[in-house]
């Protein structure tokens, strides 16, 4: 039967159009066969592919002089090597080369200056090439040649489970006097608590014993005696200067250079040195740079980003995104080679702050006291970086780490110290004021020397802007203290822990001691400076904010200790010209006898808690003065401890002296007084403030400066004064009660 016309015609149409289409791909496969066999001829044609086949198939033996073939095939590796940098299996090529000495030890530290990295550096070859050291051939300088190079690019190297499978035989090599240095680096990058041997101990110690107390030896003994303590009897300097060497190694410029045109972000060099950095431009001529934070990073290869988390022993920190990821593989983290990286992620901070392992802290605090050292104390050409943009950032980020950890680090703690021996209270102010604030509590019988003889002299020599800026700061330390003892204190009440990523601890008593101290400090401080500034009133107001978080010591924070201002900071507070002062003063005297009535109540229970009767003494002064200037009017009368002389007064006269500082004449107030009484009687003509001190007026008057936001006054009102009856003439007293 033969088919309609129809689909006779569309079946030779889909014929036609397969035909076509297989026509079409049968080309397409020709042309990439033809291009690919093109691409391959010229690979095969590349002078650095045939120098890289010459290096891996040249034999042991090979002679070097007057060898032209090697002289042209290294050239070539070395181009492409500072050019761009050299991909892995060249680098496994190269290393393997260079280690095995097939061509005699002189050509071996040019082949390895030349191994500048493009990505990554294979694990494997790392380790095949450490495995060459225990062939005696290999020259002492060419053995320290190749473990800087490794130090270098630690934090390239692909993965370090296989080197920390060696790790006993590079502890071998800690006997050789040229190697040590450098061998204890490497091993303290690579150690794990598994590390940590009684045999390895003993060795380190009996180098020590040899060598003198080295500084790279105490650092691998430090870094074993926090995994174990009990291993490690030998005391360790609670500060030491840096113990591995900055050394400026061959690669650094190259690579940099290199990371720069691939944009990598890997940052190479090891623990001491934060970035690698050409520093060619003539106009920086500092010897020392170590004021930019790594990129926290890894080396992966490509073979290893598909793999999961939980399929790897040790999980790189720089992977982890986000904090779900940290807690899921908490005990599986490996710590970089640069710990300056750890602070520029808020995923590194959060697992110092949670994890708080000692080891990763001790270095780096370590490589934080190093920078920090170089840069602001020992450098060598004319000042701390002379506020640079550079040094203000690294302090920003330094101090930004402070607050996420809400504590600060033994490192820059004892930088702090020798630096206010030498800062001009100008370089750098704010943030050296904020990373003083949050040092952790100084020990009673060392806050002069340490803290306190710097501050005064800085102090008494710098404008009101830098007393109100110190006052600030030594607020903040002072909260910083109080919330460590509410937080980190036990239960028993005698003992508080000065940091919690530290051992050090201190009595009740002790801690008391320091506050009081540093409260006294402020105190001498503030009673001067309004003297010297003339009761500024910035200055007045910086000095309150500090008493308000001294007022509230025992209730706040569960330190019973209670300390009153000194009188040239109390009556300049309750004459000053603004009411924002006067509001405050009367809210911190509120807050003292809540206080002091706690203290009271607690006295009854136990005898652990008992005030001096001489704070309450002078409190209740300090009350009864408070409610005669502001209430009764009656502030130079007898028995009222501030006293002025009669002849004075009378010559200055002044119309109703006693009553010039009550509430509604005194200078803070009183636009607010005739603000008050002309929307109380509006259609009066003459102004009569007495009028306000009528019983009903002055509640109203109460209540308005209340509604101005002075709230201070009508708390102080509450918990002091007691309302007495109407005397003659409609007006009524405030009798002061008395703590």
């Amino acid at each position: 039967m033969a088919a309609p016309p129809y689909m006779s015609e569309s079946s030779d149409s889909g014929k036609s159009s397969s035909n076509d289409q297989s026509l079409s791909n049968r080309s397409s496969n020709r042309s990439q066969r033809v291009a690919e066999k093109e691409r391959r001829k010229n690979v095969a044609k590349d002078p650095f592919v045939l120098a890289v086949k010459y290096f891996s198939d040249v034999e042991a033996g090979t002679p070097v002089i007057g060898n032209d073939a090697f002289e042209g095939n290294l050239v070539a590796v070395e181009q492409v090597a500072y050019a761009k940098g050299l991909p892995p299996d060249v680098i496994s090529v190269m290393l393997e080369f260079a280690m095995s000495l097939r061509m005699g030890t002189s050509m071996c530290p040019r082949v390895l200056k030349c191994l500048i990295p493009a990505t990554v550096v294979p694990q494997d070859a790392v380790v095949r090439a450490i495995a060459w050291l225990g062939v005696s051939k290999i020259p002492i300088n060419t053995q320290v040649l190749f473990i800087k190079w490794v130090l270098t690019i630690f934090d390239m190297i692909d993965a370090k489970d296989q080197l920390r499978a060696v790790y006993g035989f590079i502890f071998s090599f800690v006997t050789e006097e040229n190697l040590c240095p450098f061998i204890c680096h490497l091993l303290y990058l690579l150690t794990t608590k598994q590390n940590v041997r009684v045999f390895r101990v003993r060795k380190l110690l009996d180098l020590q014993t040899k060598l003198g107390r080295q500084p790279f030896l105490l650092h691998i003994l430090s870094l074993y005696k926090v995994f174990c303590p009990e291993l490690v009897t030998l005391s360790i300097p609670s500060r030491m200067r840096s113990g591995f060497r900055n050394h400026n190694s061959p690669w650094k410029s190259a690579l940099a250079c290199v990371q720069k045109k691939n944009a990598a972000l890997v940052s190479p060099n090891a623990d001491v040195t934060l970035t690698i950095k050409d520093h060619s431009n003539p106009r920086k001529k500092r010897k020392h740079r170590h004021l930019e934070l790594p990129v926290l990073s890894c080396a992966i290869n490509k073979e290893s980003q598909t793999e999961s988390f939980f399929s790897r022993k040790f999980v790189p920190l720089a992977q982890l995104r986000s904090f779900a990821e940290l807690l899921e593989n908490m005990h599986r983290i490996e710590l970089p080679a640069q710990m300056g990286s750890l602070l520029s992620t808020s995923v590194a901070l959060h697992y110092l702050d949670c994890v708080q392992e000692e080891s990763a802290l001790l270095r780096l605090n370590y490589w934080l006291g190093y920078a920090l050292r170089e840069e602001f104390l020992f450098c060598r050409d004319g000042g701390p970086s002379q506020s640079s943009d550079e040094a203000l950032q690294f302090l920003d980020r330094l101090l930004s780490a402070h607050h996420f950890l809400q504590e600060g680090f033994s490192s820059s703690e004892g930088f702090l110290y020798k630096f206010l021996t030498v800062w001009d209270g100008c370089l750098m102010r704010p943030q050296i004021l904020g990373l003083l604030s949050n040092i952790p509590v100084v020990p009673s019988y060392q806050m002069d020397q340490l803290l306190l003889k710097p501050l005064k002299q800085l102090y008494f020599m710098s404008s009101p802007f830098f007393k109100c800026g110190l006052l600030e700061c030594l607020n903040g330390m002072l909260r910083n203290w109080l919330t460590w003892h509410s937080v980190y204190a036990l239960e028993d009440n005698l003992d508080v822990s000065i940091n919690s990523h530290a051992s050090i601890s201190m009595t009740l008593s002790g801690f008391k001691d320091s506050v009081l101290k540093l409260v006294q400090f402020v105190g001498h401080l503030a009673s001067v400076g309004l003297q010297v500034e003339s009761c500024h009133s910035l200055l007045l107001n910086f000095i309150l904010e500090f008493y308000e978080t001294v007022c509230d010591m025992f209730l706040k924070y569960g330190l019973p200790l209670i300390v009153l201002p000194p009188p040239a900071v109390f009556y300049p507070a309750l004459l000053a010209t603004d009411p924002v002062s006067v509001d405050l003063l009367a809210y911190i005297m509120h807050r003292y006898k809540v206080n002091m009535v706690f203290a009271k109540s607690q006295e009854k229970i136990t005898e652990a808690f008992r005030t001096s009767r001489q704070t309450f003494r002078e409190f209740n002064h300090y009350v009864l003065d408070m409610v005669n200037f502001l209430w009764n009017g009656k502030m130079f009368q007898s028995g009222v401890n501030m006293q002025l002389d009669e002849d004075v007064l009378q010559r200055s006269k002044v119309p109703e002296g006693s009553a010039s500082f009550d509430l509604i004449h005194h200078p803070a107030f009183m636009g607010y007084a005739v603000d008050f009484h002309r929307k109380c009687w509006p259609e009066r003509e003459d102004l009569d403030l007495r009028s306000i001190k009528h019983v009903k007026p002055w509640g109203w008057y109460m209540e308005y400066l209340s509604s101005q936001g002075y709230d201070g006054l009508q708390l102080f009102t509450r918990t002091n004064t007691i309302r007495q009856l109407p005397s003659e003439g409609g007006k009524d007293d405030s009798a002061a009660s008395q703590g």
